[in-house]
């Protein structure tokens, strides 16, 4: 199974299903001390109201942040509302929404507990499904910071109250995998996949988690880490988080796998040799990781781009694009003038298309760096004498 396959055609985990905002927030943990006076909660509720549809106006959408003033102040005039008829069901439903919109998320999450308490929701609600958010947004924020016991918390509270979220249910499996709870993990993909049939991220993630006692939880860690970083777009880290799943378990095909991929992708010849190496000794080595090796390999000879563009020349070639070919191959002696096969296969693409003069050029080239090259010299001597 290709990984990298997966990859792009999956981004669920770090992507697709929400974005957490995992910005600190810099108000206080407790509402203002000083709360605006009002006569009743009904005034403070239609005055929560009003600040909060004049903030979606003046704030650019998305921005809603609880250090914006309208919206401060709207929250305040929502906890005013909740002090004066403390089991006022309107005012402690606005109070949870406004934090949910402003991204506090624990106000949030004590907000719709408040609520709850005054007027059970049932799963799946619209205000079990907010306050859902609120605790996916806990459980990733409590995962970025190492914390995998509360973030388990945070996303099975979520599951109770919103059972149809694939972001909750995704994060959840993640979470155990990572932690080492592999039966647990399974489960959690299995209903991740009845919520998302037939994702191929979910359905890779589940088959690792069958497989993840074979690593370990510190490489199994490292590997979910390493995907997360390259979903991220930080493919240095990536590379590194692979090669340490690598190390800490010698039998992950798949983190040398990724490793190597990565280090091609970074033009890292030495790094990818190295890891097509792993995958290449293993008992269920392919094709693939034989034909990767080479190419890093040759990479730290003549550079990992340079063989790359030799390579799509060559199929370029095989398949009877002969044009394509040329400016290939042309191409991969620009990017090494010292690329002997280059020039080899660039004077005979020429020497087909009986551009002889061009062939004499190449395969002069090819003779100068490799005397040794019988096959060029022979053709060379065809080509000056224009036959």
């Amino acid at each position: 199974m290709s990984t990298r396959s997966l990859l792009l055609l999956g981004t669920l985990l770090l992507a697709a299903p929400a974005t957490a905002q995992t910005t600190t927030q810099t108000a206080p943990a407790q509402p203002a001390a000083t709360a605006p006076a009002f006569a009743s909660a009904a005034q403070a509720i239609a005055e929560a109201r009003r600040l909060a549809d004049e903030a979606r106006r003046t704030y650019p959408a998305g921005s809603a942040s609880i250090d914006q003033t309208l919206w401060r102040s709207a929250v305040d005039a929502a906890e005013a509302a909740v002090t004066l008829e403390p089991g006022n069901v309107d005012a402690l439903r606005l109070r949870a929404q406004l934090y949910t919109e402003v991204g506090f998320w624990r106000q949030a999450e004590l907000g719709w507990q408040a609520l709850f308490r005054a007027a059970p929701a049932s799963p799946g609600s619209a205000d079990a499904r907010q306050a859902a958010t609120a605790q996916y947004n806990l459980g990733y924020a409590a995962y970025t910071r190492n914390q995998p016991s509360q973030a388990a918390a945070s996303f099975a509270a979520c599951l109770q109250l919103d059972p149809a979220s694939v972001p909750c249910a995704t994060w959840a499996a993640r979470t155990a995998l990572e932690s080492g709870n592999y039966a647990q993990a399974q489960t959690l993909y299995d209903r991740a996949l009845q919520l998302a049939p037939g994702d191929r991220t979910l359905t890779y993630f589940r088959g690792l988690a069958a497989s993840a006692s074979r690593y370990g939880p510190a490489a199994t860690r490292a590997f979910s880490r390493a995907y997360g970083e390259l979903e991220a777009g930080r493919k240095a880290q990536a590379l590194a988080g692979f090669q340490e799943a690598a190390r800490s378990a010698p039998n992950f095909a798949e983190a040398w796998r990724e490793a190597g991929r990565l280090a091609l992708d970074l033009g890292d010849a030495a790094a990818a040799r190295a890891a097509y190496q792993g995958a290449a000794a293993l008992p269920g080595a392919t094709a693939s990781d034989r034909y990767n090796l080479a190419l890093a390999q040759e990479g730290e000879q003549f550079g990992v781009k340079a063989v790359q563009t030799f390579r799509t020349a060559y199929s370029r070639y095989t398949a009877g694009d002969r044009a394509g070919a040329e400016a290939g191959f042309l191409e991969a002696t620009r990017l090494n003038p010292r690329y002997a096969k280059a020039w080899a296969w660039l004077g005979r693409v020429r020497y087909e298309a009986k551009n002889y003069a061009g062939a004499a050029e190449a395969y002069g080239q090819a003779v100068a760096l490799d005397p040794n090259d019988k096959s060029s010299a022979y053709f060379l001597r065809l080509a000056q004498q224009g036959k």
